[in-house]
């Protein structure tokens, strides 16, 4: 009996230490839904997509809109088609839009004078509307024209999922009839999350002063000599706007709402050098907006960093130089000319391999670089290669990490006795090889 209870506690006590080791949960990140119908979490130097939910959807963007404006406005200033200090024309149509409070919007008078960078301001900081088509009609003559210029960069910035109809992000039945000539009466502007994404790409990293402006949290306006408004940011997570949303880093950038859109945004913050670009679209509150936000960047700063994977000076193991025709060397050692770097998630490190892609049409047929050539002649580039479960994405094909390959030495052209003997040796090596196969063949 003792020993049958011994035999069968010997069982129980082996069965629960395999199942110590089968029943091991699985280590993953805490998984999290949005209250939102789309969003995308990017990150602000290589536009590697850390985080993406129904990215591709179109929908209304509201006054995300005005990202565009603001990317023309900044153009026409940095063209020189501008400047701050000018001052803007308000036509009948501005006037009678700035006075409507139920839109955002700062009043705007005929008898008064207002310069580009104050009307910038309001739009930046308050999504001001009429201040945001007085600029329109500035720079293009018209809102239809703006509107125009608005497509055909979106166009050129790749955007790919857009439709602007005006260059507030309103409705069209807001405007009081004055929508934009071919556009729908009930009209809204349309982007998908990516696309949203790559116009605050561009936005941030080709005019990055919009920063200086979009974290601005108050600004006083002068409406007239008897008139100030003070402009509260929309954005809520700057500090000391509504101190539940406060987020440490955030500079940016831009809100939208409509009855259509719903409550969005598009949000940036940098920390510890890392910048990051979130959109949440058709969420169901103002403050949904900022609480989904939250959760986006918390997840990319906690989880990601940015790490250089690749020295500069690297070639892979077995590819440390390429042969030479015609050359006085024979070969030439090859090497990047920069580092390889990218955002990583926490752990994945070992997960990053880099391969060398040759040019070919810097190549003879035979995969040899003719001489003469000088140092630094580009013959590839050196790619970062992600081996884990799910594929990287990044908002452009482009993007992905890579740096050129060079060649670390000149090498000058053989001359006419060495390219003969090289020619004699080669003759006589043939020869003897195939005396020396012939020879084998005997035995």
């Amino acid at each position: 009996m003792k020993q049958s209870v011994k035999k069968w506690l010997s069982i129980m006590l082996t069965m629960v230490v395999v199942a110590s080791f089968v029943i091991q949960p699985i280590k993953v990140d805490a998984a999290f839904d949005l209250a939102a119908e789309s969003a995308i979490l990017v990150d602000g130097k290589t536009g590697k997509i850390i985080y993406s939910k129904n990215i591709d959807a179109i929908l209304p963007t509201a006054s995300m809109t005005k990202m565009m404006s603001e990317y023309l406005i900044l153009e026409a200033i940095n063209d020189g088609k501008i400047q701050w200090e000018q001052q803007v024309p308000i036509s009948d149509f501005v006037r009678n839009l700035s006075l409507y409070t139920s839109l955002s919007n700062v009043p705007l008078r005929q008898d008064e004078t207002y310069t580009v960078k104050e009307l910038y301001q309001s739009v930046a900081i308050y999504s001001a509307n009429a201040s945001t088509i007085a600029l329109a009609e500035l720079i293009s003559g018209s809102e239809t024209a703006f509107v125009k210029m608005m497509n055909d960069k979106a166009a050129e910035l790749g955007l790919e999922d857009y439709e602007f109809v005006n260059s507030t992000g309103l409705n069209n039945s807001d405007l009081q009839g004055n929508h934009p000539d071919g556009t729908g009466e009930t009209a809204e502007n349309m982007m998908s999350a990516r696309a949203t994404a790559k116009l605050a790409f561009h936005l941030i990293n080709d005019y990055p002063e919009v920063l200086e402006t979009a974290s601005i949290p108050t600004l006083p306006f002068r409406a007239s000599e008897s008139e100030t408004i003070e402009m509260r940011n929309w954005n809520w997570m700057l500090p000391g706007l509504e101190p539940q949303h406060d987020y440490d880093g955030i500079d940016g950038l831009k809100t939208g709402y409509t009855s259509a859109a719903g409550n969005a945004f598009t949000g940036t913050a940098v920390r510890n050098g890392m910048r990051l670009i979130s959109v949440v679209m058709r969420t169901g509150t103002r403050d949904d907006r900022f609480n989904e936000t939250r959760k986006l960047l918390d997840y990319g700063f906690n989880h990601f960093s940015h790490l250089e994977l690749v020295n500069a000076g690297f070639a892979p193991e077995g590819s440390e130089s390429i042969a030479v025709a015609s050359g006085k060397e024979r070969e030439v050692a090859i090497s990047s000319v920069d580092s390889l770097s990218t955002v990583v998630k926490n752990g994945d490190e070992e997960l990053y391999t880099s391969e060398l892609i040759l040019d070919e049409n810097v190549l003879n047929e035979n995969g040899e670089l003719e001489a003469p050539f000088e140092a630094g002649t580009e013959v590839g580039s050196l790619v970062l290669v992600y081996g884990g479960e799910q594929q990287e994405e990044f908002l452009y094909p482009w993007q992905r990490a890579q740096v050129s390959v060079v060649t670390d030495t000149a090498v000058e052209k053989a001359g006419w006795f060495s390219m003969t003997m090289r020619a004699i040796g080669g003759f006589f090596s043939g020869i003897w090889n195939g005396v020396a196969d012939t020879v084998k063949g005997w035995f």
